[in-house]
């Protein structure tokens, strides 16, 4: 079944606390994801529905897990705390046939040593949600964790209401954060910060072990997979919601999927999550989070990076200061992808810069207007209408002759990069509501739609609409 490690425990102890899941009442499987159980090698076939809920709740420790849970720290909004796993458990680094480990977790699973006054469990609709979104990662191709499973704990947790309780598995390449490194850093034992530096190389850049500046390299490589994460999220107009520096994770994959949401209208500015009332987690200003986070993270390894102080922090400043321009060219040569320019143009800036400025304008949807694009003929509706547009796309199609490549390339690069189906707000708390009435149809109904998300597929219709304005989801919650 799993073929559990723990190398993690080999970190000094401070960095973890053994601790095992509290038993739940009566579990029972809401869900399970036999693909990922395959792809990974873990067989539990010969498995009943009770042996598997005893087993995705915590009930039952599986021989070789060593369940514990991880010390960290985060910036949360802005402010310094300290944290840790106050609902999860660790139960091993289950290895593949092929050498890959990942984490296997459970969320919701109890009490640990880091939960202070919290109940350390997890409500239903929160971790459906989290396992819906990491499977529209997934299917889009943006590097995330996943969801093994959730199960309902047959107990109910007290928020502002009493609601039905749940445990979610997650799989991760590691659950090493930022805010595990600032966790280091605020320790004690100045020693601490060296020793994670080197077992995340090990784990996650095993090339960079020989570098003279470890530290810097592994900064330099973090970026660059950062990077190439908020592109992703741009692509497709995702908004995390709660970019906390305990939210960003080394590996580079996306983590914490709590109060986050696809937007339907293009709106630069758009913030879902209940308690960002200022913006500062807007769909916009991740980018800019992403290098704010970073620049904690360089600063926790200041003393490593060079032993005069005034040297160390002028090497962070200009390692750190080189995001933006990464960031920029990924994210120009992202947007160029959408629109089919497979050759570079001065003037592909303006182009992009207008065709936002209209959906931005006009309320477009940002994953239908991208896809039309691709069609021969777009829709008739009174938007593509409109002259601005009209003019617009007149230069968008000259500018396409300039690829000096069949059209048919430029489609196909528009195609692989502009899904046909998101997981739509609404089409997602529709789920989570049936589900918290026991009516799970609709929930496998959204998941199967949001396999193979770049094709065209009729049986799909509806989960391609935009959203009446009655539909429409502005706030999402965590469930904490």
């Amino acid at each position: 079944m799993f073929n559990f490690h723990s190398t993690y425990k080999e970190l000094p102890a401070q960095f973890f606390s053994n601790a095992k899941p509290e038993p739940v009442a009566s579990p029972t499987i809401v869900i399970f994801n036999e693909d990922l159980a395959q792809a990974i090698g873990v067989d539990i076939a010969s498995f009943n529905d009770r042996q598997k809920a005893d087993l995705f709740s915590g009930n039952k420790v599986v021989d070789g897990s060593e369940p514990f849970s991880q010390a960290y720290a985060g910036h949360q909004f802005g402010h310094f705390t300290m944290l840790g796993d106050g609902r999860a458990h660790i139960l091993g680094e289950h290895v593949t046939q092929s050498g890959e480990k990942f984490d296997i977790q459970l969320k919701g699973s109890g009490r640990t040593p880091y939960s202070r006054r919290g109940d350390g469990r997890a409500v239903l609709g929160p971790m459906l949600r989290e396992y819906i979104i990491a499977e529209a990662m997934h299917s889009l191709g943006i590097p995330t964790t996943r969801s093994l499973a959730v199960v309902s704990t047959g107990e109910s947790v007290m928020r502002e209401q009493a609601l039905p309780g749940a445990i979610l598995t997650r799989l991760s390449s590691s659950h090493i954060r930022v805010g595990t490194f600032e966790f280091a850093a605020n320790y004690e034992n100045g020693s601490s910060v060296s020793s994670l530096l080197d077992y995340t190389l090990e784990r996650h850049y095993p090339s960079l072990i020989g570098k003279e500046n470890k530290a810097v390299s592994l900064i330099e490589a973090v970026m660059e997979k950062q990077a190439e994460l908020i592109v992703h999220w741009m692509r497709v107009g995702f908004v995390h919601g709660v970019m906390n520096t305990d939210n960003m994770a080394l590996s580079g994959e996306g983590i914490d999927y709590g109060p986050c949401a696809f937007m339907d209208s293009y709106d630069p500015e758009v913030v879902f999550s209940s308690i960002d009332r200022m913006g500062r987690y807007s769909y916009t200003n991740q980018p800019n989070i992403a290098q704010w986070n970073l620049a904690r993270l360089i600063e926790t390894m200041l003393p490593l990076i060079d032993n005069d102080p005034n040297k160390a922090i002028e090497i962070a400043k200009e390692t750190i200061g080189q995001f933006s321009r990464l960031y920029k060219d990924k994210g120009l040569a992202m947007m160029r992808s959408k629109l089919g320019l497979v050759s570079e143009q001065d003037e592909d800036e303006k182009l992009i810069w207008e065709l936002l400025s209209w959906m931005k304008s006009n309320n477009a949807d940002h994953t239908n207007t991208f896809h039309d694009l691709i069609n021969s003929k777009l829709p008739k509706n009174e938007l593509y209408q409109q002259k601005q547009f009209q003019d617009w796309h007149t230069k968008w199609q000259s500018r396409l002759e300039q690829n000096n490549q069949p059209l048919e390339e430029s489609l196909s690069v528009m195609r692989s990069t502009n899904p046909a189906v998101i997981p739509r707000n609404h089409k997602v708390e529709e789920a989570l509501e049936a589900a918290h009435n026991s009516d799970f149809n609709p929930l496998h109904k959204l998941l199967a739609a949001l396999k193979d998300p770049y094709k065209d597929r009729k049986d799909r219709e509806e989960y391609q609409k935009a959203p009446e304005p009655t539909e429409k989801v502005y706030q999402t919650y965590c469930g904490t």
